[in-house]
């Protein structure tokens, strides 16, 4: 098994500490207590299945992508697939807090790293960490403009992924130190979501790059 998946796998259906359960709500399943945790292969399947379901939805949308075509595209049986997730409603819940918690970590792991030696390089590393044409943050800002009324706790998520976002940019940019052009925290976030909008629409990231350079041009910290 790639050592990937095994990473995620061990993440994702960890125990909390002080319960019997594994970490997830969507896929709890005691682990003692006389019951037994799920297999590794069980575990590993519905990684695959969430990997391809965010996949599928980030090509064709969350309402034009249904379990018919994940098990299509999964090779796992339909009634298999809801018994892993009950329903095409927490399969989207699962998969949005999936990408969430992957995103958070990305984004941690920038903020708390010595690699980068002003906030400015940190900011500028969130912005490209979010508006890559792979990017982990593609499933969220397609969920704010088409889930809200479908899914509603899913959508709940990708605002609430937003809302902590927000506020880690608002500490970064607080210590810049510049006397010259000095972006807020919202101005950031806009700027991500324009440029997610972009590299959507020509799947490049030429203008990407070139929008960038000339937005932290104007800072000097």
């Amino acid at each position: 098994m790639p050592s990937t998946v095994l990473r995620l796998c061990c993440a994702f259906f960890s125990p909390r500490k002080g319960t019997g359960f594994l970490s997830h709500p969507d896929i709890t399943t005691y682990f003692y207590n006389g019951k037994t945790m799920p297999t590794l292969e069980t575990a590993s399947k519905k990684i695959k299945v969430i990997h391809s379901a965010v996949d599928l939805f980030n090509i064709y949308g969350f309402h034009n992508t249904g379990v018919d075509l994940i098990a299509k595209e999964t090779k796992i049986p339909k009634a298999t697939l809801y018994n892993y997730f009950h329903s095409k409603e927490r399969l989207v819940e699962t998969c949005i807090s999936f990408q969430k918690s992957r995103l958070k970590e990305e984004v941690l792991a920038i903020v708390y790293s010595h690699c980068y030696s002003k906030p400015s390089d940190k900011l500028k590393e969130i912005v490209r960490l979010h508006t890559d044409v792979n990017s982990l943050y593609h499933l969220l800002f397609k969920a704010i403009f088409e889930i809200k009324q479908l899914y509603p706790t899913a959508y709940r998520m990708a605002v609430e992924y937003r809302k902590w976002l927000l506020r880690e940019l608002f500490d970064l940019v607080f210590s810049l130190e510049t006397n010259a052009f000095n972006p807020d925290a919202n101005m950031v976030l806009n700027l991500i979501d324009g440029l997610m909008l972009q590299v959507l629409s020509s799947n490049s990231l030429v203008e990407r790059d070139v929008v960038l350079e000339r937005f932290w041009g104007r800072i000097r910290d």
